[in-house]
């Protein structure tokens, strides 16, 4: 093992899957070892049972998608006001100047700070999830892709120029397709974070969905109930993490030849 040196991808699968067998080998061994109390942790054959009661007798599937929804649809929204203006902003630097000091101060604000707010203004119902997901995600992107578009190499911005394009053309023939892969990733790192602030907007105001589920769970100490449905978050994070890649690779080739 050196530094930077790659591996090859059937070795990359076999040390993942390693360590979440190490991480369940861990947890067996404090939970059906007596060293940690059931009442706190549940162990892994417990949650699994937990898990099955929530999908077959309690409707958690419908908990499940409705999170789903919500996560898709505040963060497609927030991706369509964000990368439009992050693109605006590392294109043009009066428009930088003009926003960056507001987007800078407003990405620090922590999306749950604004839940009662959010409640006054729109209720409690999928709105108010929405929006808290929005808040969350589109100050983030706003930032990122204009550090990316400013980052372009002006070589390829002096040659368009050289080749008669005008103010649009670079900012549509070089700009956006020079940085539409780190754009790309961008999305894919901020649809992460899109996942906690979701669990936020439904532990406060919600009747479905998983975070609902989780803190009626923390009520009746279902410690089972808490843990399963927190690696249901992991894996369908997980899963739409390498979709995005996949997609990603797919619409880019080009960048990784």
């Amino acid at each position: 093992m050196h530094p930077l040196e790659p591996i090859s991808p059937r070795s990359r699968v076999l040390l993942g899957i390693l360590f979440f067998v190490l991480f369940i080998a861990g947890w067996s061994f404090a939970t059906f070892g007596g060293f940690v109390s059931k009442t706190f942790l549940a162990d892994p054959l417990t949650m699994l049972q937990d898990g099955w009661l929530l999908l077959t007798k309690q409707g958690f599937l419908w908990d499940i998608a409705i999170t789903v929804w919500r996560v898709v649809g505040g963060f497609i929204l927030a991706s369509l006001v964000a990368v439009p203006l992050g693109i605006a902003m590392g294109a043009y630097k009066p428009i930088e100047a003009l926003l960056e000091p507001f987007v800078s101060f407003a990405r620090y604000l922590p999306a749950s700070a604004f839940v009662p707010l959010l409640i006054l203004w729109a209720g409690i119902g999928e709105t108010q999830k929405l929006l808290v997901i929005f808040i969350g995600a589109v100050f983030q992107i706003i930032l990122m892709v204009a550090v990316s578009v400013s980052a372009t190499r002006r070589d390829l911005v002096e040659a368009a120029y050289t080749l008669g394009a005008g103010d649009n053309g670079i900012v549509r023939r070089v700009l956006i397709p020079a940085n539409a892969p780190d754009v790309a990733e961008t999305l894919r790192l901020v649809l992460g974070w899109a996942w906690t602030y979701v669990i936020v907007a439904e532990l406060i105001g919600a009747s479905s969905g998983i975070g609902y589920m989780i803190i009626n769970s923390q009520a009746l100490l279902a410690t089972g109930q808490i843990i399963f449905g927190i690696i249901v978050i992991g894996v369908i994070g997980l899963i739409s993490d390498f979709a995005f890649k996949s997609l990603n690779r797919w619409l880019f080739a080009w960048r990784l030849a």
